[in-house]
């Protein structure tokens, strides 16, 4: 069976200096080989065929077949690494919180131990009638968190 770590030592060695980076590699029984690729730029097609064809010449089908997927994680996939976070700083994200629910903002910093976020909310302000909208950032561990996705956003013209 093809070695996990050999699969990841090949891709990172070609990633080098670049701005893309691997999120998993996983190989399953029957050496079914699964790449998620990211980019600091963005991922495109383009970078998943080039990363895949760089393994498929250097993994050796003679001694051993194998079925190769690069792809980019999918919009409903959690943040799983502390690059991911700092390339989404700006965007509306969604905190699944262990044992207390969970919260959506703004991420507005990312540390490899913890996340920032700005919630907008309506508050009633004392004094007041109406409710104003009110922004205030929260800090959570990354280890009280189970996950973290990006929220999508469709804004209109």
């Amino acid at each position: 069976m093809i070695n996990t770590d050999t699969v990841r030592e090949i891709a990172e060695a070609h990633l080098l200096g670049g701005t893309g980076f691997l999120v998993d590699v996983r190989v399953r029984d029957g050496n079914v080989i699964s790449i998620l690729l990211d980019d600091d730029e963005g991922i495109s097609i383009e970078k998943c065929m080039v990363l895949s064809r760089h393994l498929e010449s250097m993994l050796d089908r003679d001694a051993e077949d194998f079925s190769l997927d690069v792809s980019s994680p999918g919009l409903d996939q959690p943040l799983k690494l502390h690059r991911q976070y700092l390339k989404n700083i700006g965007r509306t994200v969604q905190l699944k919180i262990t044992g207390a629910g969970k919260a959506e903002g703004k991420l507005t910093k990312a540390t490899e131990d913890e996340i920032t976020i700005a919630i907008r909310e309506k508050r009633r302000i004392e004094g007041r009638k109406a409710k104003e909208w009110v922004e205030e950032e929260q800090t959570y561990p990354l280890n009280a968190l189970d996950w973290t996705k990006i929220q999508i956003s469709f804004k209109g013209k």
